[in-house]
C-alpha cells in the first residue's frame, strides 16, 4: 500500500487520566502483554505501511521504551520505519510560553517536515484509543473507487449501552456513503455512527489543509475542515463492521479489558485473517500455577506465579497472586504483588503494585477501584 501514516499518540489522554498521569494514551497496558498503541501499528504493518511517525506532546518516555527501534513490528528500516515526532510549539503562540498543541490540526502543523519527505502517495491517520482489527488495504480500495479527497472510518455504537464521550464526532451520511454532515456528540439516543479519527487522503492534500489552517488560524480538524467542506468536498464513511471497543475513561477502559474474556470478541480483534497483532516481545519463563492454584475464564500472561485463586480477569507479565488470595473481576498490571488471603474484586492495579496479606478491596464495574503504580496497601 503506497502510504504513509501519523498516529496521535496523546490526543486523548484527559480521558484516562488516572492511567495517562505518567505515560500516554499510546502507550496504556492492555489485554495482558500489549499496549494500546499496538493495535494501529499492527494495522498498518499488516497493510504494509512502513513509514510511521509518532506524534507526542509529553509523558512519552514510556512510549519510547516499548517502541523502541520498532523492530518487533518489522519497522526498524534504513528507508521509512518509525520516528518519534516530538512536540511543536503552534506558529500562533509566543514561543516563550512553551506551549504545545491542544488540537488535531494543531498537531498536524507540527508533522509538514515529515509529511514533505515522504513520498507515498497517500497519508493514513490513526488516534490510539480504539482497539480494532481493520484492513487499511480494504479502506484504499473504497477510497480509491469513491474518488474520495478523505475517507474517515466509522462504527455504529448505541449511545443507551456504550460510554460515548464528547469529544466524538457523530457522521452522517447517504447511501452511497458520501459525509453529509458531523457534530460532536451531543446526547442522541440508539444506534448512531461515529467516527473513530482513522482517516485516508492523499498526501498533498493533507499538507495544503495544514498549510491552509496555518495561514488562516484555523485550529480543530472537523469543524474547521470537515463540517465547513463537506458539500464542496468528496470526504466518505468506511464503515468498519468488526469488532472495537473505544476507550474513553476508566470504565470503558475495565469493560474492554474484560470483553477479551469473550471467546468471540476475542478472535475478532486477534484472530481476523491474516492479520496478527505485534507487540514487544519479551522473554519471560512461563506463569508457574502452584498446589492449590485456581483459574477459571482469565487471560494470564507469562512470568506469573498464581498459588491463589484467579477468576475473570486479566494478569500481566510477572504478577505473584498469594497462597489463599482470590482475585475476581480486576486487572492486575506487570509485577503486582499481592500477599496472602487478599481478596480484589474488580480492582485495576497499575505497575508494581503491592497488596498485603489480608487485604480486601473492592469497587463496581462503573467504577473500579483502582492503585497507582507502585502503591503499596
Amino acid at each position: 500500500m503506497n502510504a504513509a501514516a501519523l498516529i496521535f499518540s496523546n490526543i486523548h489522554d484527559a480521558s484516562l487520566p488516572e492511567l495517562t498521569e505518567m505515560r500516554t494514551m499510546a502507550s496504556v497496558p492492555f489485554g495482558c502483554r500489549y499496549r494500546l498503541i499496538d493495535f494501529p501499528l499492527s494495522n498498518l504493518v499488516n497493510a504494509d505501511i512502513t513509514n510511521v511517525g509518532i506524534i507526542t506532546h509529553y509523558n512519552y518516555q514510556s512510549l519510547i521504551d516499548h517502541i523502541g527501534t520498532g523492530k518487533d513490528w518489522d519497522l526498524a528500516r534504513r528507508s521509512g520505519g518509525i520516528r518519534i515526532l516530538s512536540p511543536f510549539i503552534t506558529a500562533f503562540e509566543n514561543s516563550a510560553s512553551g506551549k504545545v498543541y491542544t488540537t488535531r490540526l494543531e498537531a498536524l502543523m507540527g508533522t509538514t517536515n515529515f509529511l514533505s519527505r515522504a513520498t507515498e502517495e497517500y497519508i493514513v491517520l490513526s488516534d490510539s484509543d480504539i482497539v480494532c482489527n481493520l484492513d487499511w488495504n480494504d479502506v484504499m480500495k473504497q477510497h480509491i473507487r469513491t474518488e474520495a479527497d478523505i475517507t474517515i472510518v466509522t462504527v455504529k455504537a448505541n449511545s443507551e449501552k456504550e460510554e460515548l464521550s464528547n469529544h466524538i464526532h457523530v457522521i452522517r451520511a447517504d447511501d452511497e456513503g458520501r459525509i453529509i454532515d458531523c457534530s460532536e456528540y451531543d446526547g442522541e439516543k440508539g444506534n448512531i455512527n461515529i467516527s473513530t479519527n482513522f482517516m485516508l487522503m492523499k498526501r498533498t492534500y493533507l499538507l495544503g489543509i495544514v498549510r491552509d489552517a496555518m495561514a488562516h488560524g484555523d485550529s480543530h480538524f472537523f469543524r474547521d475542515v470537515i463540517y465547513r467542506d463537506r458539500l464542496s468536498k468528496r470526504f466518505f464513511a468506511y464503515r468498519f463492521e468488526g469488532k472495537y471497543c473505544m476507550i474513553s475513561s476508566m470504565a470503558s477502559y475495565f469493560r474492554a479489558n474484560m470483553t477479551l474474556l469473550d471467546p468471540e470478541f476475542r478472535k475478532g480483534i486477534f484472530e481476523v485473517g491474516n492479520r496478527p497483532i505485534y507487540t514487544k516481545v519479551r522473554n519471560s519463563a512461563p506463569t508457574h500455577y502452584l498446589e492449590g492454584s485456581k483459574v477459571t475464564n482469565s487471560y494470564i500472561a507469562d512470568g506469573c506465579v498464581i498459588e491463589g485463586t484467579v477468576e475473570n480477569s486479566i494478569i500481566f507479565r510477572g504478577c505473584k497472586v498469594g497462597k489463599g488470595t482470590t482475585i475476581r473481576n480486576s486487572i492486575l498490571m506487570q509485577d503486582t504483588y499481592t500477599g496472602a488471603d487478599v481478596l480484589l474484586n474488580c480492582v485495576i492495579t497499575d505497575k508494581n503494585a503491592v497488596i498485603k496479606d489480608g487485604r480486601m478491596l473492592s469497587g463496581c464495574e462503573e467504577r473500579p477501584y483502582f492503585l497507582p503504580k507502585g502503591t503499596m496497601v
